[in-house]
C-alpha cells in the first residue's frame, strides 16, 4: 500500500531557492527535534559530546529498540577459505585471520538499518506524521522499512538519472526496495536540485529529517563497533587487531569507532577504505553514470571527511577524522574481484559495495601475522541491480573497458580492471596528514584562539604544534 505522500508534491512546481536558503536553518531544526544552535561554542568549534549525548537514549536503550526490530547481533564469521587464499601469498608465519560481521541479516539487508532504527523511533516518539531522507544508497530502504514498521509515511529522495534519463541500475533497485516497503520515491537528476527539493519537501510535509548524519544514526552504530568487540573477545579470547570500514559520509565508521572504545577495545586499530574515484565529479552529468559504485567512494570520502558539515543537518555527529588511523582505496575492478572470491570460496554473495573492506582487508591480511585478526565491519544485500553482474553490464554500456591487468593503473570514467589473482589486488593508501592540511584549509586567515586549537586537536587527534606546521605549509602554497 502506497502512503499517498506523491500527492503533496508536483515535480513540475518550482520552489524559490532563495527563500528557501534564508528559511534553512528554521526548516532544519523543526524537521530534526534538535537545536543545534545550543552545541556551538566560541569561535570555529562546537560541543561534540554534548550533540552525541543529546538523544535521550542509553545504550541499553538502543540495544532494545535495534532488538525488537530484528536488527543487530549480526554473525561474525571466520572466513577460513578466504583466509588460506590469502595466505597463499603471504610469507612463513603471516597471513592475519579475516572475519566479516556479515550485516546483510539485518533488517532491510545492510548496517544501515542500525542507524534508520534511531531515526525512525525518534521520529515516531516526538509525534511526526512521516520522515524523509534524501539518499541514493541503502540508508532509503532502510528508512523505507523502519517507516513501514512503526506506520509512518516515508519519502526517499534520489539522485538517480543523468540528464539524459539513464539511470543507475543499482539505485534503481534500491527504488525497488523503498516501493516494497509503501515509500514514496522521488528521483532526480544529478545536480543541485537534490538539497533544495530535500528542503522543500521537509517544510512542505513537516516531516522528520531521517538525516545520516544525526547523532541518532551514529548512536545506532555504536552497536556494530560494540558487536564487534564483544563477539570477537569471546570467541578468540582477544579484540581485534584492526577493523576495516567502508567509508562514504564517515557515518560507519564514527559509529564503529564509538562502539569498539564503549566496549573497551581502545587497542583496536580501525582503518577507513574507499573505492577509488578520483578524477570522477559526483555531481557532474557527464560523469554521474561513468562509475560503477553509487557508495563507499572517494567521491564521498573525501569530501566529507574534510569538510563534515556538508551534510543536511548544521553539525554533523559523522567525524572520521577524529577516529580513522590510515585511510586506504582501492580500485574498482578489486572490489568486482574479491565479490566474486566471497562467492566462489565463501558461498557468501554481498556487495558489491560493501566488499570494499573486505578488498582492503585481503591484502593487509598478508602483511600481518597469523595470530592477529581483521575484521571486515560489514556487508550488504545483492541481487537486481545492486548484483556486480549488471554493474560491470551497466559499465560495458557506457563505454567503460573491462579488463585484466594492474589495479592501479586503473583510470575511473575509462575502464575497470581486474586484477589476475589475489596476489595483483594492490592498495593505496591516503596519508591522513594530507587530509587534515586540506581539512585546515578554510581556517588559513584566521587568527585562532585557545579553544580554537583544542578544537582542531579533537577533531583531527594532532596537536597544536602540527597544526601550526600544517597551517603554515597551507598559508605558503598559498603565495606561490
Amino acid at each position: 500500500m502506497k502512503c499517498g505522500v506523491k500527492k503533496m508534491f508536483d515535480k513540475n512546481v518550482e520552489f524559490n531557492i532563495k527563500k528557501l536558503e534564508e528559511r534553512k536553518s528554521e526548516i532544519i531544526k523543526r524537521s530534526i527535534g534538535l537545536d543545534y544552535q545550543a552545541f556551538e561554542t566560541e569561535g570555529i568549534g562546537f560541543n561534540y559530546e554534548k550533540l552525541m549525548a543529546s538523544t535521550g537514549y542509553t545504550f541499553e536503550d538502543v540495544i532494545n529498540i535495534q532488538k525488537e526490530n530484528m536488527i543487530g547481533n549480526t554473525p561474525l564469521t571466520e572466513l577460513k577459505n578466504l583466509t588460506a587464499y590469502a595466505r597463499k601469498f603471504s610469507e612463513d608465519g603471516y597471513g592475519a585471520k579475516i572475519l566479516l560481521k556479515d550485516e546483510a541479516a539485518n533488517l532491510s539487508g545492510s548496517f544501515k538499518a542500525r542507524r534508520a532504527a534511531m531515526s525512525v523511533h525518534k521520529a515516531k516518539e516526538l509525534g511526526y506524521k512521516g520522515v524523509i531522507a534524501a539518499t541514493s544508497g541503502n540508508y532509503g530502504a532502510a528508512v523505507a522499512a523502519m517507516a513501514a514498521r512503526y506506520g509512518l509515511e516515508c519519502i526517499i529522495i534520489q539522485e538517480c538519472f543523468d540528464s539524459k534519463g539513464k539511470a543507475q541500475p543499482e539505485i534503481l533497485e534500491k527504488a525497488r526496495a523503498c516501493e516494497s516497503y509503501g515509500a514514496e520515491v522521488i528521483q532526480l537528476s544529478v545536480g543541485p536540485e537534490l538539497f533544495y527539493t530535500f528542503l522543500h519537501m521537509l517544510d512542505v510535509t513537516k516531516f522528520f529529517n531521517a538525516s545520516l548524519y544525526s547523532p541518532y544514526g551514529i548512536l545506532g552504530i555504536e552497536t556494530l563497533g560494540y558487536e564487534i568487540a564483544r563477539q570477537t573477545k569471546k570467541e578468540y579470547g582477544k579484540f581485534p587487531d584492526l577493523v576495516i570500514a567502508t567509508n562514504a559520509g564517515g557515518g560507519n565508521l564514527t559509529g564503529t569507532a564509538r562502539g569498539l572504545n564503549r566496549a573497551g577495545a581502545h587497542s583496536t586499530e580501525l582503518y577507513a577504505a574507499s573505492v577509488n574515484l578520483r578524477g570522477l565529479h559526483m555531481a557532474n552529468d557527464e560523469h554521474f553514470n561513468k562509475k560503477s559504485f553509487t557508495t563507499g567512494h572517494t567521491g564521498f570520502g573525501i569530501p566529507f571527511a574534510i569538510n563534515p558539515d556538508r551534510s543536511d543537518v548544521p553539525r554533523s555527529a559523522a567525524r572520521p577524522l577524529r577516529y580513522a588511523n590510515k585511510y586506504y582505496v582501492v580500485n574498482q575492478g578489486s572490489v568486482f574481484y574479491i565479490t566474486e572470491a566471497l562467492a566462489a570460496l565463501e558461498g557468501l554473495e554481498r556487495g558489491p559495495a560493501g566488499n570494499t573492506s573486505l578488498a582492503v582487508a585481503f591484502r593487509l591480511a598478508q602483511k600481518m601475522r597469523r595470530d592477529e585478526i581483521i575484521v571486515v565491519q560489514e556487508t550488504e544485500y545483492t541481487g537486481a541491480g545492486k548484483h556486480h553482474n549488471a554493474q560491470l553490464a551497466f559499465a560495458k554500456e557506457n563505454g567503460i573497458e573491462l579488463k585484466f591487468g594492474k589495479p592501479l593503473d586503473e583510470i575511473p570514467g575509462k575502464n575497470i580492471i581486474f586484477p589476475q589473482s589475489g596476489e595483483d589486488l594492490l592498495l593505496k593508501e591516503i596519508p591522513l596528514r594530507h587530509i587534515q592540511k586540506t581539512y585546515l584549509k578554510r581556517y588559513k586567515d584566521h587568527d585562532l584562539s585557545l579553544k580554537d586549537f583544542i578544537f582542531l586537536e579533537q577533531e583531527l587527534r594532532i596537536d597544536q604544534d602540527e597544526i601550526d606546521t600544517l597551517l603554515k605549509e597551507v598559508r605558503d602554497e598559498g603565495k606561490k
